[in-house]
């Protein structure tokens, strides 16, 4: 018996963005990205560093019906992955083209946690680089919780490279970390 999951990537729809926030979106990690910060007279030292939590975390990803909304119009990106087999909507990716610097902001990539590695985000994430690429934009960049640290290996793992920090992004105030990569 195949374990292969057949589905397909296509443009979400209006009809899409409810589903899409009843998704399973709860991640367990064992790791977090802990920052510090030092302060000197003249200088900032900032450090992240991979630490073991002493129990396992079961964290939910902040989903946002709004935010997904706001990736409806022509000009910005939402994708969605669905079932070949049944009428089933297992992913999503949303992402916010900054026409200014160039940039594809990858907001959202949620895979449904029973459908996970099955390369639905990798696909995602290749449909998102050409659409990127379509409108002629030269970085993807990524938006991430330091607590999400399986996303954090996700993007490492995609190529992605570190490129910076906002130490209260979040709506709920967490650290975002930002990766990012070329668009050839």
């Amino acid at each position: 018996m195949s374990t292969t999951l057949s589905f397909l990537i296509r443009d979400g729809l209006e009809s899409d963005v409810e589903p899409c926030s009843k998704l399973d979106h709860l991640y367990e990690t064992d790791y977090v990205w802990q920052m510090n910060i030092q302060q000197e007279v003249g200088s900032w030292q900032v450090t992240f560093k991979t630490e073991r939590l002493p129990r396992t975390l079961e964290a939910k990803y902040p989903s946002d019906e709004r935010r997904i909304n706001l990736a409806l119009p022509d000009n910005q990106c939402f994708l969605v992955a669905v079932s070949r087999d049944e009428p089933e909507l297992l992913a999503y990716l949303t992402m916010r083209n900054d026409p200014v610097y160039h940039i594809a902001l990858v907001q959202d990539l949620v895979v449904s946690r029973p459908y996970r590695r099955h390369g639905i985000g990798k696909r995602l994430l290749s449909v998102a680089r050409t659409w990127a690429k379509e409108h002629q934009l030269t970085r993807l960049m990524v938006e991430i919780q330091t607590k999400n640290y399986p996303g954090i290996n996700f993007c490492q793992s995609s190529g992605f490279a570190f490129c910076g920090f906002n130490d209260r992004y979040m709506p709920n105030q967490d650290i975002a970390v930002f990766f990012s990569q070329s668009i050839r």
